[in-house]
């Protein structure tokens, strides 16, 4: 693995951990929290691309995993990802590298609506879920219930969509990170 890589994904498993200083919200709804993380998690997808951006995710749950408290509110530990949040957390990774993939795929095309339509599939949808999937399973409630409660999750994740998919496109055009070798396209004159 290069140490350009590594950095990388260092880096954005940071930026997740610094999002997760913004303090949960606790609805009625669910027993997963509001938090600010799934941000970075399109953020790692758009901006790194596939490998980097679910490597660094990969990072951040194993940093979760053995204890570190870089999720919202200070948690961290097996017991998190067992918990109703568990579903949502594990799929960062996969949500980074599909939300990376399409950015790669499409990288000739890139503009802001396809940076929108690829954060909302890989950072909604796919979240959406294995998040409810896993909630359903871990608190015996129907996945449609599931579901219904995780609705109030989607006006907060449309801002994150919309930030990222600004910053992402700003940051692409001055500053590539996605190496060409990755790219479908060895121009980057259309990243409009």
């Amino acid at each position: 693995m290069k140490l350009r890589t590594m950095v990388y994904a260092a880096l954005f498993a940071a930026i997740i951990g610094a999002l997760g200083l913004m303090p949960p919200i606790v609805t009625p709804f669910t027993p997963v929290p509001i938090t600010a993380q799934t941000l970075g998690v399109m953020l790692a997808g758009s901006i790194l691309g596939a490998k980097r951006g679910g490597l660094s995710l990969l990072l951040f749950v194993l940093l979760v995993t053995f204890g570190v408290p870089l999720l919202s509110g200070g948690r961290g530990g097996l017991g998190v990802l067992f918990g109703p949040s568990g579903g949502y957390i594990m799929a960062w990774p996969l949500a980074a590298f599909i939300t990376g993939f399409l950015v790669e795929r499409f990288w000739k095309k890139l503009n802001l609506g396809l940076y929108i339509v690829f954060n909302v599939i890989g950072g909604i949808l796919f979240v959406y879920a294995c998040g409810v999937t896993y909630l359903s399973f871990i608190t015996e409630t129907p996945w449609t219930k599931a579901m219904w409660a995780a609705l109030v999750f989607i006006p907060g994740d449309l801002v994150k969509v919309i930030v990222a998919s600004l910053l992402a496109r700003q940051i692409n055009r001055v500053y590539p990170i996605i190496e060409k070798g990755n790219r479908r396209s060895s121009k980057i004159t259309n990243v409009a």
